[in-house]
């Protein structure tokens, strides 16, 4: 029989995830697609309490992100009429700092509420470039351009010089210093992470999702540092509670073409999200669970239908 793709052996989990167990997803816009269809299924799933975050260091931080007022204004910036948390997505950001401070604390709490309770945390690293910011007031006096006290002060821009940033919301590209994280820094930040949760499983995955702003050299680059970061951290780990699920590799190797791709060309379309969703569940579930799921998404189809008259 002639093959036409190349498949990718994934072994089945030791451990499975059923519908007893709460799932914490956090990182790139590909744990939102596979979140959603957790979602559609009926599973005990939270996705994104910060929003959607790229880089391995923000991530982390958002799991360590504590919930007191100051370390939240050390986190907000005000810019361009908005007040915007250096932690959080654009999403967060709002009109007065009283609005900011109030999203971003309901986030913290449903972050800690959904961590304390998850029995499975799965995190998809999305690029291993990070932007620093740095003494912005003193780039904008030397480029000859004006920024407000208030700014600095209120903003306290002027502290922030080394704060890796989860999203630099449209702020001027001299702001930032940009870089690739190396593999060890990635497990360093990581590995007292998972260490101080031994009661969870973790489910690393690298994004399908290529960066192409970086540039496809620039792109393999991150792909590859990430990847090498997490065989790092399973291998540093035990076996049964952390795993790598190869999402990358389906993607990219088995679904070997833009038909699988969305009309950018960079993200994988819905018939690819599918695909590799259930790749996940005949990894990570067993067969009752998956049968399950074929009756709770029949009842979530049924649901989004609306009578005509």
């Amino acid at each position: 029989m002639v093959k036409l793709q190349t498949e990718i052996e994934i072994k089945p989990s030791a451990w499975k995830i059923g519908y007893e167990d709460k799932i914490l997803m956090l990182g790139s816009c590909f744990s939102d697609e596979i979140g959603e269809q957790m979602q559609q299924r009926n599973m005990q799933v939270t996705c994104n309490p910060f929003g959607t975050l790229y880089n391995p260091l923000s991530i982390a931080q958002a799991i360590d992100y504590n919930s007191q007022c100051t370390i939240h204004n050390s986190q907000l910036i005000e810019y361009d009429g908005l007040w915007h948390s250096m932690a959080h997505h654009g999403s967060f950001s709002r009109p007065t700092k009283e609005e900011a401070e109030a999203a971003v604390a309901q986030s913290v709490a449903e972050m800690q509420k959904a961590l304390r309770e998850a029995t499975v945390v799965i995190v998809t690293f999305g690029t291993a470039w990070v932007y620093e910011m740095v003494n912005a007031k003193s780039v904008c006096q030397s480029e000859g351009r004006s920024i407000s006290e208030t700014v600095c002060q209120q903003g306290g821009l002027s502290g922030k010089a080394g704060l890796v940033v989860a999203n630099c919301h449209k702020m001027p590209e001299s702001w930032f210093t940009r870089r690739r994280l190396t593999v060890d820094e990635i497990v360093s930040a990581w590995q007292p992470v998972i260490e101080r949760y031994p009661d969870k499983h973790w489910i690393f995955t690298v994004s399908p999702i290529r960066h192409i702003r970086d540039g496809l050299h620039e792109n393999q680059l991150s792909k590859a540092t990430l990847l090498m970061a997490v065989n790092e951290m399973v291998n540093q780990s035990y076996k049964r509670s952390v795993q790598y699920f190869a999402s990358y590799e389906i993607l990219l190797d088995e679904l070997r073409d833009y038909r699988f791709y969305a009309d950018d060309l960079v993200h994988p379309s819905p018939l690819a999200v599918r695909y590799i969703w259930e790749r996940f569940a005949d990894t990570f579930c067993t067969p009752q669970t998956r049968n399950q799921m074929q009756i709770e998404l029949k009842r979530w189809k049924q649901s989004q239908h609306r009578p005509l008259h």
